[in-house]
């Protein structure tokens, strides 16, 4: 296969992993109006063909690194030719705002994958159509990256995957999560970051959290969940339990995993990344 053409693309980093080939780029985001980073890890498939992609969503305070450094999933994505594409968490720049208080748990680091409707957030913060919109079409017409498209993330990220999953029906064809907030409107983290990009109305604040839309969800992709019990968020922050009674009431496949004795740390990804790529595999690769 010839090169590729990376005339939107800025290349700021390569490394040889497994065959394939860790690449990072910068690019110039019209949705979020700032430059913007990324990583995608090319199997050595990808030399053949164009390859599928798992789409993975980090956590609060986390960039496109934590995931290709910490999670050890390049392994078994070289074995499955199954692309890897992680953006940033949110916009960044010294025109971006970020924390009025300087806390870690909003702005820079935490753009929720939601679209801000109040300034000055609305303008940057706009990461649910940079993830489903901009970012997948830039990959796609630069990289040997087709359209089959799977997603998981994260805490933050997993409310982000399972958002993007189910606000967009026919977008991906397989979805999972690891420590997802699971029910943002009850969680300190989401009342935080929804007050300040969305606004005082909570009604308008359904729109974006995962179990008030799994009853009306219009497509039913199964959903894989693993959960540490000894994650230090899971009875305040994460409440998989709410997940869980919001699947059944709707009949929304489910399976989500309680992994004893695991934290939230990548540690835990780490351990359990290669279930979740398999599961995606099933259903990019058939």
């Amino acid at each position: 296969m010839t090169e590729p053409a990376f005339a939107t693309l800025e290349e700021v980093a390569t490394n040889r992993c497994f065959g394939g080939w860790h690449r990072r780029f910068r690019h110039r985001s019209a949705t979020l109006r700032c430059e913007m980073v990324f990583a995608v890890f090319l199997p050595p498939h990808a030399e053949r063909a164009t390859v599928p992609a798992l789409y993975w969503l980090s956590g609060l305070t986390c960039s496109d690194e934590n995931f290709m450094q910490k999670a050890g999933a390049m392994r078994v994505a070289a074995e499955l030719g199954i692309a890897l594409v992680a953006p940033d968490t949110s916009p960044r720049g010294t025109h971006v705002p970020g924390d009025p208080d300087g806390a870690w748990d909003f702005g820079h680091g935490a753009g929720f994958y939601l679209n801000a409707t109040q300034e000055p957030w609305a303008t940057h913060y706009r990461m649910h159509d940079y993830v489903v919109g901009e970012l997948p079409e830039l990959i796609e017409a630069n990289l040997p990256i087709d359209a089959r498209r799977g997603i998981s993330g994260h805490s933050m990220g997993g409310h982000g995957a399972l958002l993007c999953a189910l606000r967009n029906p026919g977008r991906y064809r397989s979805v999972s999560a690891f420590a997802p907030i699971c029910h943002a409107l009850a969680s300190p983290w989401g009342q935080k970051a929804f007050l300040r990009y969305l606004g005082e109305d909570r009604a308008a604040w359904k729109d974006w959290d995962v179990c008030e839309l799994i009853a009306g969800a219009r497509e039913r992709l199964p959903l894989l969940v693993d959960q540490g019990d000894a994650d230090g968020f899971l009875v305040e922050q994460l409440q998989p339990e709410l997940l869980q009674q919001a699947c059944a009431a709707a009949g929304h496949p489910l399976d989500l995993r309680l992994q004893p004795g695991y934290d939230h740390s990548y540690y835990f990804i780490a351990s359990f990344i290669e279930d979740h790529l398999r599961h995606h595999a099933g259903a990019l690769t058939p």
